[in-house]
């Protein structure tokens, strides 16, 4: 439904504000409309950047009194289109709110305000000797606020969990402008329902993270990163039971196909380390290796046939190198074709079977579609990718995608899985919800998002519909 704003809205947020908050220049609408899925054309009536939670706060007061909606907007590098505004909403973007506080170096925490960006929380915890180990490939862009916002999960989430694990205290400011102080630096805290955990991951259609304390952790020690070449999604399992009682700590376990390198060798111009094609790569991070205990291991490895091929890196620019491969994936895809992403999440010890049935549907119903896979298969997380055809039209391709995620996601609920691993809901995966969630489960999830913003003023439209 598109918004009709009161008479002189914008001019009384242009009264209430600094003159640089406000925003109605087309450039900026169109930029800060959007987040990174391309599916819904941006069209906000205004931008908002906020510095404060006092100006956030005085926002949402004018915006509730007149029923305007907004659209809470942080780095915008979702895949769900959980940020865009394509109904003439306000958008609150958090890019200035950006300070971050000094590290508490006894309690390992550091407060710092949603706009921050993952990357620079990372540099300025290290100068401490500590880190907020929440990564991924987006930590450039990313803002604190919207990994939170989304229980954002990456590349190390076998190692440390899912944001929601590092988060102590949330400053959130509600529908109505009101400023909850939830926990603060509290590592125990029992005195009923933990309200910050309504938040974490509810997309902004519950409030606006304005602050967060964080909980830290050192720095983990020397890394050693691996790639194996392996056929097929079942290899990548069996490497994986074997690295899981090797003699390190594994940090960090991902893999991708074959599909995906051509792609990332076309658009970034890496090299594969292996000179032979294979189905599958593996990239493995480790920490704590004794280098002799490691080596008897990869022997291993390669005497059981459990990879065709391997390489560790022997200097941090080799290891960047092979992360390199994994890290380009999405901005390869997008770059060198139309991809139709979903990401998706099973038990671990179910991935296999998943797999196989997966590709019996797309050979079977959807014959010529290219399937990209990479993901997080330490923690279950597929990214699964069809890429458009180059003779078939963008309209055709997305009405052939709709109805082929119906399949997958029944495939999903199947094995047991859910139909979003880490990038949420938002609008993309709305019409698909009920098949990780029973009736009863979104019928409560109604009644929380009423109570809580019961003008539905709050990214209304996003996750589900009330």
């Amino acid at each position: 439904m598109e918004t009709r704003l009161p008479a002189n809205f914008i001019l009384r947020l242009r009264e209430e504000f600094p003159g640089d908050v406000i925003t109605t220049e087309p450039s900026e609408l169109a930029e800060y409309g959007r987040d990174w899925t391309r599916v819904f054309l941006p069209a906000p009536s205004v931008v908002a950047f906020p510095r404060t939670t006092e100006q956030v706060s005085r926002l949402l007061r004018i915006c509730s009194q007149a029923r305007v909606p907004v659209v809470p907007s942080g780095g915008r590098t979702g895949l769900a289109a959980g940020a865009v505004a394509a109904h003439g909403e306000v958008v609150l973007s958090t890019q200035r709110m950006n300070r971050m506080e000094p590290v508490d170096t006894l309690g390992m925490t550091v407060r710092v305000q949603a706009g921050a960006v993952t990357e620079a929380v990372h540099h300025h915890c290290a100068q401490a000797g500590l880190t907020w180990p929440v990564d991924f490939a987006s930590k450039g862009s990313s803002h604190v606020g919207g990994n939170i916002a989304t229980n954002a999960g990456g590349v190390r989430v076998i190692r440390y969990g899912l944001t929601r694990q590092w988060v102590l205290g949330l400053q959130v400011v509600t529908a109505s402008g009101d400023v909850l102080e939830l926990n603060g630096a509290l590592e125990k805290n029992n005195t009923g329902l933990d309200l910050r955990q309504l938040f974490i991951g509810s997309e902004g259609t519950l409030g606006v993270i304005a602050e967060a304390t964080l909980k830290l952790c050192r720095l983990p020690g020397k890394a050693d990163v691996l790639m194996f070449a392996v056929p097929d999604v079942a290899a990548v399992l069996r490497l994986f039971r074997a690295a899981r009682t090797g003699p390190f700590t594994i940090n960090a376990y991902e893999f991708f196909t074959d599909r995906c390198l051509a792609r990332v060798r076309r658009h970034r111009n890496l090299a594969s380390p292996f000179s032979a094609a294979t189905g599958c790569h593996v990239l493995m991070e480790v920490e704590a290796a004794d280098p002799d205990a490691l080596a008897a291991w990869l022997m291993k490895v390669m005497e059981e046939g459990l990879a065709t091929d391997g390489t560790m890196a022997q200097s941090s620019q080799q290891a960047s190198t092979l992360w390199a491969l994994r890290e380009a994936i999405s901005e390869s895809l997008s770059a060198t074709g139309m991809p139709h992403k979903n990401d998706v999440a099973l038990p671990i010890a179910g991935l296999e079977a998943f797999c196989v049935e997966l590709e019996q549907v797309f050979q079977h119903r959807y014959p010529g579609f290219e399937i990209a896979l990479f993901g997080h298969i330490g923690d279950g997380n597929l990214h699964i990718n069809i890429m458009k055809p180059d003779d078939l039209d963008k309209g055709p391709f997305l009405v052939r995608t709709r109805e082929a995620d119906h399949e997958l996601f029944a495939l999903v609920q199947k094995h047991r899985g859910s139909i979003s691993a880490e990038h949420g809901i938002g609008l993309l995966k709305k019409p698909y919800l009920h098949y990780s969630r029973t009736h009863d489960e979104l019928a409560l999830q109604r009644a929380v998002k009423m109570a809580l913003d019961p003008l539905n003023i709050l990214n209304p439209g996003k996750v589900l519909d009330v």
